[in-house]
C-alpha cells in the first residue's frame, strides 16, 4: 500500500517584505530566484531566523511554529514560495 506522505498544505508566494500569515506551522521556503536576496523570519515571540543570504533553486528547511503573525523581511531581489501549515 502507497501511503502519500506531506507536511504542508499551504503556500505563499513572496517578492516582497510580507506579513499576512497570522499562525500556523512553518515548514521553509523555496527560493526559485534570488540577485543579492536574504530573508529574515520573526514572529511575536521574536527572531526565528536572522537575516541569511539565500540562493536561487534551494529549499530551507524551517520547522517552527510561529504566532502572532509571520515577518518575512526581503531584501535585494527575490522571489520565493513559503510553505506552512495551519
Amino acid at each position: 500500500m502507497i501511503q502519500e506522505v506531506y507536511e504542508g498544505d499551504k503556500r505563499l508566494n513572496i517578492t516582497a517584505t510580507n506579513t499576512a500569515l497570522v499562525s500556523g506551522n512553518l515548514l521553509g521556503v523555496l527560493v526559485a530566484s534570488s540577485s543579492t536576496g536574504t530573508l529574515k523570519f520573526a514572529d511575536v515571540d521574536g527572531t526565528i531566523v536572522n537575516t541569511m543570504s539565500v540562493a536561487a533553486g534551494t529549499f530551507y528547511r524551517i520547522p517552527c511554529r510561529f504566532r502572532g503573525g509571520l515577518t518575512v523581511t526581503v531584501g535585494g531581489t527575490l522571489d520565493a514560495t513559503i510553505f506552512y501549515k495551519l
